[in-house]
């Protein structure tokens, strides 16, 4: 959620911002709602003095032999008075949250205008792999080696999934393992979060009002409840409606889960196999920090997330996103890209985003300043830390062989028991 202090006190810069993510922002009846609630405090401060002072002559007048009952109308009367104005105040207060809520995040000012289209590479990583035979696409290879099956998924669950069977099983498995050793090595606490969530935490995360049907509900639940989309969901709730120390900043988490998403069944015709789904495994970071400390938080998680994705060995380039694809609540965000050969494009395995203090003022998540007592909001910071999903088709795209195996990329071998190469089914 935006400061509505930001808002009122710089509407243009806000608006000129907000345009870059293509929203138009009109303040204008915002700032008419905002002057009438502050008529209305006022008022009722006023009046609430004056029933005060009211009631405190009450005693003097009794001893004077006055007439209280006088006194006690005039104070019903301007009680009835304020009620009406608090029922006024409770009703614009929600008509202003409710705009407010609604805004996106504002983007970073670095960012460039527009969509996809205006997306900027800032480096790649490791060499594009050659191939001195016809490329095969994952599809091929994983039904051919026997790694996954897509038919026996969409006849016992429908399109949009599929099934890892034997060393496809194996192999993702040892993916899950290597993402959490890299992580556990670098000092993240390791959290396993429940996968239904309640309405305040798809709030908080910035993904309700407005993506709330790309979620699976949970139907009959008391209260609802949703199936997380990611961990960040979960993981960015922890600390909701808590004040933090100072000093325990920078708080760092990664969590796996199974990520429910109904988006899939958006998918282009070139996202094939296990490219997007409606279930898939990631393992996701969250940070909360301080204000100060978020800019270094933000390298560092994308850091992570590239040196993991170059110890497998896979082409990939990182890119600066524009501010109309970053997503609703966040100020900045860094693509992974993983280079898919038959595709002949790069997809994205991992978004490092900061939502700057968007979801810490939507989940009230504070820490109390050393200096001053005061209290501040959070920054918080999510990457993937990987998705599988796409990691999986690129290894057995990048690390095809001329006879139909697959290599397995050196990290790993010790998670797949020794199992170096993957080879195609004899044929019985």
């Amino acid at each position: 959620m935006l400061d509505l202090n930001r808002i009122r006190e710089n509407p243009e810069k806000v608006k000129e911002l907000l345009a870059r993510k293509g929203w138009e922002a009109d303040f204008t009846e915002l700032n008419i709602d905002f002057t009438r609630r502050s008529e209305l405090l006022v008022q009722i401060e006023t009046v609430k003095a004056e029933q005060n002072r009211l009631s405190a002559s009450v005693p003097a007048v009794k001893k004077q032999n006055g007439d209280i009952q006088a006194i006690f109308a005039k104070v019903r009367e301007l009680a009835a008075k304020n009620a009406a104005a608090e029922a006024e105040l409770k009703d614009l207060q929600a008509k202003i949250d409710r705009y407010v809520e609604a805004l996106p995040n504002t983007p970073d000012e670095d960012l460039l205008s527009g969509g996809k289209e205006n997306n900027q590479p800032i480096r790649t990583n490791l060499t594009k792999p050659v191939f001195a035979f016809p490329v095969k696409n994952h599809v091929e290879l994983c039904e051919a080696i026997g790694l996954i099956d897509y038919a026996r998924a969409a006849k016992i669950s429908g399109s949009g999934t599929w099934i890892y069977t034997n060393l496809g099983a194996q192999l993702e498995w040892a993916l899950l393992n290597f993402f959490i050793s890299e992580h556990l090595a670098d000092h993240y606490e390791f959290i396993l979060p429940p996968h239904l969530l309640n309405e305040d935490s798809g709030y908080t995360a910035g993904q309700f009002p407005k993506f709330r049907n790309d979620v699976f509900w949970l139907k009959g639940a008391d209260p609802e409840k949703f199936m997380l989309p990611t961990a960040e969901t979960a993981l960015v709730n922890l600390h909701r409606d808590e004040i933090l120390l100072e000093d325990d900043l920078p708080k760092k988490y990664f969590a796996y889960t199974p990520c429910y998403r109904q988006e899939a069944g958006s998918y282009r015709t070139e996202e094939r196999g296990m490219v997007r789904g409606y279930q898939f495994n990631k393992v996701e970071m969250v940070q909360y920090t301080t204000e100060e400390g978020s800019d270094a938080a933000f390298d560092e998680m994308v850091e992570k997330a590239e040196r993991i994705v170059r110890k497998l060995g896979l082409h990939f380039q990182t890119s600066k996103l524009a501010a109309g694809d970053c997503s609703h609540a966040m100020a900045r965000t860094f693509d992974i890209e993983v280079w898919i050969p038959s595709m002949g494009i790069f997809k994205e395995v991992s978004s490092a985003s900061n939502a700057r203090d968007y979801q810490a003022r939507r989940g009230k998540i504070r820490y109390r300043d050393k200096a001053t007592g005061k209290t501040k909001f959070c920054h918080t910071l999510n990457a993937s830390g990987l998705a599988t999903s796409r990691i999986f088709p690129a290894i057995i795209e990048q690390y095809q062989q001329a006879d139909g195996s697959v290599k397995v990329p050196d990290v790993l071998v010790p998670f797949m028991g020794g199992v170096t190469v993957l080879r195609p089914k004899t044929k019985k």
